[in-house]
């Protein structure tokens, strides 16, 4: 008899990791070729961060940043208007076994970087990591 497992993995599958470059290079590679026909995204500069698949690979959640951060909202509403289209031009450009769903999300991580930045050059805070 098996005996469940009490662990429980933190992180994605190295199989998660290297699907998800696979689709970050082709939507770097289609946004730089300006592949899509959207008024909203014609001449915005899209920079994708990071792509996580779920475990079974059939979705993708896609952060993007667009150039400078300027029209982030309407940028990242037009790319899920978009998806469909986007996940052709993703499954032309990539042989996968499935084509996975993909939204898009505006990465924040910049912005929090910013903030520890910020935090971290407090003179009270400074002056506590010197000690």
């Amino acid at each position: 008899m098996r005996k469940a497992s009490t662990t429980r993995h933190s992180g994605p599958s190295q199989r998660q990791l290297r699907v998800g470059e696979v689709i970050r290079r082709a939507l770097s590679e289609i946004f730089a070729r300006g592949d899509l026909h959207t008024v909203e995204l014609s001449g915005a500069s899209i920079t994708v961060t990071e792509v996580r698949p779920s475990p079974d690979l059939r979705q993708a959640r896609v952060y993007v940043m667009p150039l400078g951060g300027a029209n982030a909202e309407q940028i990242v509403a037009a790319l899920n208007t978009s998806a469909r289209e986007i996940r052709r031009e993703v499954a032309r450009a990539v042989t996968l076994k499935f084509s996975a769903e993909l939204s898009f999300v505006l990465d924040e991580s910049f912005d929090r970087m910013d903030r520890t930045r910020e935090m971290l050059s407090r003179p009270e805070v400074a002056r506590d990591l010197d000690d």
